[in-house]
C-alpha cells in the first residue's frame, strides 16, 4: 500500500493554484513594470502569503496541500524564470482551443481579452526555444521549497505537494532538429526541479493539460493523436527516471475554464496513456459537467495496483459552490469502482493558473468550494466505512 492511499476516510487535496493577495500581486506588477522595488520586501510578501495560504488549507480541512503557487505569475512567466535558452515571442498568436475559437469567436474573443489571456498581472507571452534548454532556476526553487518548509513547520503530520510543469507545455521549438529531441531537452532540464522537490520531502505533482490537448487538434489524425501522446508520456518519463512513483502525482485537465467547451477530447482517449505515465495518483477533471458522465471508464478500465485516483469534484469552472451533499455522491461513485482506499477528493483544475486581481473564480468563493469539499469527503467518508 502507498502512503497516498487511504486508511480510514477520504482524504482531500486540490491541484496548486490558488488566488493571490493583493498585497503580492502589486509587488508582481511592480516587479514587472520595472519599479524598483525591495527584493528582501518582494520575498517577505512571498513568504507571508505561502505561510497564510498553508494554515488557510490546514484550517479548512485540506489534508494534503500546496503553497498555492504563490511565487508564480504566470506559466509562462514560471518557464522564463527556471528554464534559459527561450525568448518571447509577442507576435506570436497560442494555438489554444481552435475548434472552440471557431464555434464560438466573439465569446472566446471577449474571454481571452478580458479573463484568461487579458487578466492576468503580467502579460501571457508565447515563448521560443532559440538555444539549448537548461535549468536556471535553482535559486527560484529553493525559495519556493524553504517556503514551503517553514509554513509546515508547525505542522509536521501534513503532507504537502509542488506542481512543476510536464515537459510537453514548455514553448515551441526553434532550435532544436526535431520536436523529439527538443521534447528530451526540456525533460533533462526539468529533472532538476523535479528531484530537489522530491529530495526536499515534499510529492511532486507533474501539470500535463497538453496531453489532453492533442486529441482535439485539428492538425492531427487520430493516429497521429496517439503517437503525439505517446511521445508526451515517454518524455515524461523520461525527466521522472530515479524518482519513486509513489512520490508522483500527476494532473491533466481541459485546460479552458469558463467556456462552452463543447469541442474538447474524450477521457475514454486519455486514460490508457495517463495510466502509464509513472505516478502513483491520477488528477483529472470529474465535476464540470462535460465530463462527470466520464466516471463510468472505471467500469472497464482496471486501476493499477497500488494506485491513487484524485477525481475534481469540485471545479474550476463555476462560483457555483458544490453541495457537500453531491460531491460525495461523485466520491461514491468512484470508490464503487476502484475502491474506498483509492480515491483522494480533488478539484478540477487550479484556481489561479495567472495571478490576476480579478480571479475568475472569486477567493471567498474558492474557501466556500474547499470547505464543501471537506464536507463532502466526510460524508462519503462516513457511507465507505
Amino acid at each position: 500500500m502507498t502512503t497516498l492511499q487511504n486508511r480510514d476516510r477520504i482524504r482531500t487535496t486540490h491541484v496548486g493554484s490558488l488566488p493571490r493577495p493583493a498585497r503580492l500581486l502589486d509587488a508582481m506588477k511592480a516587479k514587472f513594470d520595472g519599479v524598483p522595488i525591495d527584493g528582501s520586501g518582494y520575498a517577505q510578501r512571498v513568504r507571508e502569503a505561502v505561510r497564510d495560504m498553508v494554515q488557510r488549507q490546514i484550517a479548512t480541512g485540506i489534508d494534503i496541500v500546496t503553497d498555492g503557487e504563490m511565487s508564480k505569475s504566470g506559466f509562462f512567466a514560471y518557464v522564463a524564470e527556471r528554464l534559459s535558452g527561450f525568448e518571447p515571442r509577442p507576435d506570436r498568436k497560442f494555438k489554444l482551443f481552435a475548434a472552440e475559437i471557431a464555434a464560438f469567436p466573439e465569446y472566446y474573443e471577449q474571454y481571452f481579452r478580458q479573463a484568461m489571456l487579458g487578466g492576468a498581472v503580467t502579460p501571457v507571452v508565447p515563448l521560443a526555444c532559440v538555444g539549448p534548454v537548461t535549468y536556471q532556476g535553482i535559486a527560484a526553487l529553493q525559495a519556493d521549497l524553504a517556503n514551503l518548509r517553514a509554513a509546515l513547520a508547525e505542522h509536521p503530520q501534513v503532507e504537502a505537494f509542488v506542481p512543476a510543469t510536464a515537459p510537453s507545455g514548455v514553448g515551441f521549438n526553434e532550435y532544436y532538429r526535431s520536436e523529439e529531441e527538443y521534447l528530451f531537452a526540456v525533460a533533462d532540464a526539468m529533472q532538476t526541479e523535479y528531484l530537489a522537490i522530491v529530495d526536499a520531502g515534499f510529492s511532486l505533482q507533474i501539470d500535463d493539460p497538453f496531453i489532453v490537448d492533442v486529441f482535439c487538434d485539428p492538425e492531427l489524425d487520430a493516429e497521429m493523436q496517439r503517437r503525439r501522446a505517446d511521445l508526451y508520456v515517454e518524455v515524461i518519463n523520461h525527466g521522472l527516471r530515479g524518482i519513486p512513483a509513489e512520490r508522483v502525482r500527476f494532473h491533466t485537465c481541459f485546460g479552458i475554464n469558463h467556456g462552452p467547451r463543447i469541442h474538447e477530447a474524450a477521457m475514454a482517449d486519455v486514460i490508457e496513456h495517463m495510466l502509464r505515465v509513472n505516478a502513483s495518483a491520477y488528477s483529472f477533471e470529474g465535476a464540470n459537467p462535460r465530463h462527470e458522465h466520464e466516471y463510468r471508464l472505471w467500469d472497464d478500465h482496471k486501476l493499477p495496483a497500488g494506485k491513487v485516483l484524485i477525481p475534481g469534484v469540485i471545479t474550476h469552472a463555476s462560483n457555483i459552490v458544490e453541495h457537500p451533499e453531491l460531491i460525495a455522491e461523485r466520491l461514491l461513485r468512484y470508490a464503487q469502482r476502484v475502491g474506498r482506499e483509492n480515491v483522494i477528493a480533488g478539484a478540477d483544475c487550479g484556481f489561479s493558473s495567472q495571478a490576476c486581481y480579478h480571479p475568475e473564480i472569486d477567493p471567498k468563493v474558492v474557501w466556500a468550494k474547499f470547505e464543501a469539499l471537506r464536507d463532502g469527503a466526510r460524508l462519503a467518508s462516513a457511507a465507505l466505512w
